[in-house]
């Protein structure tokens, strides 16, 4: 869920929400949630770092071409409602790590308490984020059919429906 951890020292991790000094976003309070809705979550706090990850780590635990997270060492996670079906599954020999609901399997946040680094999926967020990614990240490692996607069709809904 959250960067190649196994490729980046504790120190680069930490320094990495900061990359350039950009800010974010300033301090404020966000809500999320999983699937199912048996998760719910808020963060006060600055958001540092927006990144969309291509690493194959977070290939697979998406089963996306990336994972969109949202960092901060700036903030405060509190469960609202079941915590206790939050799992966190850590790569072993890495410190790669997702954290998901148990019975929905929606990503959700993972605090890297080593570090103090909070890594949010930008997609389990009810609120607004009001800002774009910073960055592709491990973008060595995008698969082959995630590239000029800006000339495919699109369509608002499902097509044929």
């Amino acid at each position: 869920m959250f960067l190649s951890q196994s490729l980046l020292t504790n120190r680069a991790l930490a320094g990495f929400v900061s990359l350039l000094g950009v800010r974010m976003s300033d301090s404020r309070t966000y809500f999320g949630s999983c699937l199912c809705g048996q998760i719910k979550y808020k963060v006060i706090g600055e958001l540092e770092s927006f990144f969309l990850c291509h690493c194959k780590f977070c290939q697979k635990d998406t089963g996306s071409a990336y994972a969109a997270n949202v960092f901060s060492t700036k903030t405060t996670l509190t469960w609202i409602i079941g915590e206790s079906k939050v799992k966190t599954y850590h790569l072993p020999s890495t410190r790669h790590a997702k954290s998901f609901c148990s019975d929905c399997g929606s990503a959700m946040p993972n605090h890297n308490q080593e570090i103090g680094l909070l890594a949010i999926p930008a997609g389990s967020l009810d609120s607004e984020l009001g800002m774009k990614p910073y960055a592709h990240i491990f973008d060595s490692s995008r698969a082959i059919w995630d590239r000029e996607l800006e000339t495919i069709m699109k369509f608002d809904k499902f097509p044929h429906e």
